[in-house]
């Protein structure tokens, strides 16, 4: 069953075949903030390394000119768990994510999609943004981008309007749906 779970070294050989598979499109996996897109340490040092590097970005003091405190997690599968993507969920949004980041920032892997795993990732990322009092979130994807256009839909975004071929929806936290054995859990 999807989760979410804190970025963990333990999952590193999993996190380094999802961000092989990802490539330059591992949306909500830190990788920018984290090293500005260069070319990722995948050994266990590096691995380490990353995983503080996310845990010190979700720091209020980690805002700064283009950054807002996010937390990062590993869109997980299966026992063992498998890194089978990565979402992003942003506290508060500056000028730039209001207009075009957003809040959430999601990827599952290619070879992992079409199996609901986004859609889950999604709605456990509006339960934890309802946790910490937000009562909506912003997220954006490109125009073109029909699959995350679904998804969004399917987790009850509503389409506010597209700016400069990026579109803006706002999800109610409210909208997560309560009962027992939903979509899983975040795992700390």
């Amino acid at each position: 069953m999807t989760s979410l779970a804190r970025p963990d070294v333990a999952l590193r050989e999993s996190w380094a075949a999802a961000m092989l598979e990802l490539g330059d499109q591992a949306h909500g996996s830190g990788w920018y903030a984290v090293g500005g897109g260069a070319a990722l340490d995948l050994t266990a040092a590096g691995c380490a390394a990353y995983v503080a590097a996310l845990a010190r970005l979700a720091e209020p003091a980690a805002g700064g000119e283009g950054r807002v405190p996010t937390e990062y997690w590993w869109v997980v599968d299966g026992d063992p768990s498998e890194v089978v993507g990565f979402l992003a969920l942003r506290r508060d949004l500056d000028a730039w994510h209001h207009e075009q980041g957003g809040h959430l920032g999601y990827s599952i892997r290619p070879g992992r999609r079409g199996r609901g795993h986004a859609v889950r990732a999604v709605r456990l990322a509006l339960a934890r943004a309802a946790e910490l009092g937000l009562q909506r979130l912003l997220v954006t994807c490109g125009e073109e981008n029909l699959a995350s256009r679904r998804v969004v839909e399917r987790c009850g975004g509503a389409l506010e309007d597209v700016r400069r071929g990026t579109c803006r929806y706002w999800l109610p936290t409210s909208a997560v749906p309560t009962r027992p054995g939903g979509a899983g859990a975040a795992r700390a």
